[in-house]
C-alpha cells in the first residue's frame, strides 16, 4: 500500500511539474511577444519560472491587457486610420512648428484654429459657469468625471443635469467605477433615480473582473450642445470649493473651451461613452458643425492602456525636446519614469530654464516619499524644483517657451501616462501661457535643494528609496 501511495505521489508530482513547465514556457512566449518594457517582461518571466502555477494565474489576471482588445472591438483608434494630419498652420518659431508636427503624428489629429480658452481657479470660480452652461443647454450634455460626490456642490450638478433631462436635453454622465465610489457611488445612484442616463466606467465587484480595478478613467469633460467644452484637472466635490472651508481643501484648475477643437472633445467623450455604455452618440445634437472664429491653435491628446503608445507622455517628451528657452510645469504627483527624468535633465543641461512646482505635501504621503528619492538627477542637472505650500494644489499644467500650453487631467506619473485613460489639450496661445505661468509662480514656495535632501536622516532616506521601488504602482 505504501509503495502504491508513493507511486501515486510521484506520478502526481511529475504531472504538476510537467504542467508547470508547459505554463512557464507558454506564458514566457506570450510575454516575449507582448510586453514592450524590458523591466516588466523580466519581472513577469522571473515570477512564472519561480512559481509557474501562481505566476501564470497572476499574469493572466494582471499582466494581460484585455482592455486594449475590448476597446478596439468597440471603437476605431486613430492609429488604425490611414488619415494623416494636414500641414501644420503657423505656430510661431521653428521649435513650435516641429512640436506641432510631432504631436500630430502621435495623435493622428489635426491642430484646429479658432480656440478660445478661459482658465478658472478652484471650484469657486469653475463650478458656476459649468452649471450655467448646463442650465442653458438646448440639445445635449455630456459629463465625465473621475470623482463625483453627492455633496453640496455635487448635488447642484445633479439638480442641473436632472433639470436638463426634464426639458428634453439628451444627458449622459460617465463616472469612474472606483473614483466615483466602488461600493456605493451615491451620485451615480442619485442620477439614475432622477432618470438621468449614467454609467460607471469599468465597475464590477466580480472577482474575475478585478484585473480592471487598476485601469481608471481620469478624464474630466463637460460637453454642452457639442459647442462648449470644459476640461482640466478638477473633479466635482466640495473639497474644490475654498469658500466651504473643507477639511481637506484641494486647489485646482479647470478650463472653458470654445471653437472647432470642441469637436475633438466631443469625439473623446463619445468614444468613452461607447466603451462604457455601448451606445453611440451621433447626430447634430452631439457633433454640430462649429464655425471657427479668431483664436488659438489647439488639439486634444487622449491616451489610455488601449493605445499603441503613451500619447500624453510622448507629447510631453516632444515638448521637452523642442523647448528652446524655458519650461514650466506644475503637477500634484511627480513620479516620472527614467526617460522623462532624463529628458528634463537634458533640457536643463542645454541651457533651457526648467522650473517644476510640486506640493510640499500632497494627499498621498507614499507618493511624496517616492518623489523625494526620484529627483536627485534633476537637481544635479540644474532643474529648479519649488514646493507649493498648503492647501494642496491638484493642478496639472505645462508651458514651453511662453507659447505652448498643455492642460488637462494627466499627472506626471506612470499611472497617468500608462494605466489611466487621460485627456489633455495642447494650446498655442501666448496669453494663456502668461496666465498659466503666473498661476505657477504664485504657487511657488521654498525651493527644494540637494542639501535639504541630503540632510534627511538615514532612516528617512531609506524609507523614501523603498517607496521609490513602488513607482510603477503608485
Amino acid at each position: 500500500m505504501i509503495d502504491i501511495w508513493d507511486s501515486l505521489t510521484r506520478g502526481r508530482s511529475g504531472v504538476m511539474l510537467a504542467i508547470g513547465l508547459v505554463l512557464a514556457i507558454g506564458v514566457t512566449i506570450h510575454i516575449l511577444l507582448r510586453k514592450r518594457e524590458v523591466a516588466s517582461a523580466v519581472g513577469w518571466i522571473g515570477l512564472v519560472w519561480f512559481a509557474p502555477n501562481l505566476g501564470a494565474i497572476a499574469y493572466s489576471m494582471f499582466g494581460v491587457n484585455r482592455v486594449r482588445r475590448r476597446a478596439r472591438r468597440l471603437r476605431p483608434r486613430d492609429s488604425d486610420s490611414d488619415d494623416q494630419p494636414g500641414p501644420l498652420p503657423s505656430a510661431g518659431d521653428g521649435g513650435l512648428n516641429a512640436l506641432g508636427r510631432g504631436i500630430g503624428h502621435i495623435t493622428g489629429r489635426p491642430l484646429l484654429a479658432g480656440t478660445v480658452v478661459q482658465a478658472y481657479e478652484n471650484g469657486d470660480n469653475a463650478y458656476p459657469p459649468m452649471l450655467a452652461a448646463i442650465a442653458a443647454a438646448k440639445s445635449s450634455v455630456g459629463l465625465s468625471s473621475y470623482i463625483f460626490q453627492d455633496d453640496r456642490w455635487g448635488g447642484r450638478f445633479i439638480e442641473a443635469l436632472t433639470e436638463a433631462k426634464a426639458r428634453g436635453v439628451q444627458v449622459r454622465v460617465l463616472i469612474d467605477g472606483i473614483g466615483g465610489g466602488w461600493l456605493r457611488s451615491p451620485a451615480y445612484h442619485q442620477l439614475c433615480r432622477h432618470g438621468v442616463t449614467a454609467a460607471r466606467f469599468m465597475h464590477s465587484s466580480l472577482p474575475w473582473r478585478m484585473p480592471f480595478v487598476n485601469l481608471r478613467t481620469h478624464k474630466k469633460i463637460l460637453l454642452v450642445d457639442g459647442t462648449i467644452g470644459f476640461t482640466g484637472g478638477m473633479n466635482i466635490a466640495d473639497d474644490n470649493v475654498m469658500a466651504t472651508q473643507p477639511k481637506m481643501p484641494v486647489q485646482d484648475l479647470h478650463f472653458r473651451i470654445e471653437g472647432p477643437v470642441v469637436s475633438q472633445l466631443a469625439e473623446a467623450f463619445a468614444e468613452d461613452w461607447a466603451f462604457a455604455a455601448d451606445e453611440d452618440l451621433t447626430g447634430n445634437a452631439w457633433s454640430p458643425e462649429i464655425v471657427p472664429n479668431d483664436g488659438a491653435l489647439a488639439r486634444v491628446i487622449d491616451s489610455g492602456p488601449d493605445e499603441d503608445l503613451e500619447k500624453v507622455e510622448f507629447a510631453v517628451l516632444q515638448a521637452l525636446a523642442c523647448a528652446r528657452g524655458d519650461i514650466e510645469v506644475m503637477t500634484p504627483y511627480f513620479l516620472p519614469d527614467e526617460r522623462l527624468v532624463t529628458a528634463l535633465a537634458l533640457a536643463a543641461m542645454r541651457g533651457v530654464a526648467v522650473d517644476l512646482v510640486i506640493p510640499a505635501e500632497s494627499n498621498h504621503r507614499l507618493v511624496d516619499w517616492a518623489a523625494r528619492a526620484n529627483i536627485g538627477p534633476l537637481l544635479d542637472a540644474g532643474v529648479r524644483i519649488w514646493l507649493s505650500p498648503a492647501p494642496f494644489h491638484h493642478g496639472k499644467i505645462m508651458v514651453v517657451d511662453r507659447e505652448w500650453c498643455l492642460i488637462g487631467s494627466s499627472n506626471w506619473d506612470i499611472r497617468s501616462f500608462r494605466l489611466n485613460f487621460e485627456l489633455c489639450m495642447e494650446v498655442y496661445d501666448h496669453n494663456l501661457a502668461t496666465t498659466l505661468t503666473a498661476i505657477m509662480r504664485r504657487a511657488r514656495g521654498p525651493a527644494l535643494t540637494q542639501a535639504a535632501l541630503d540632510a534627511r536622516p538615514l532612516p528617512i532616506r531609506i524609507r523614501d528609496a523603498g517607496a521609490r521601488l513602488m513607482l510603477p504602482y503608485l
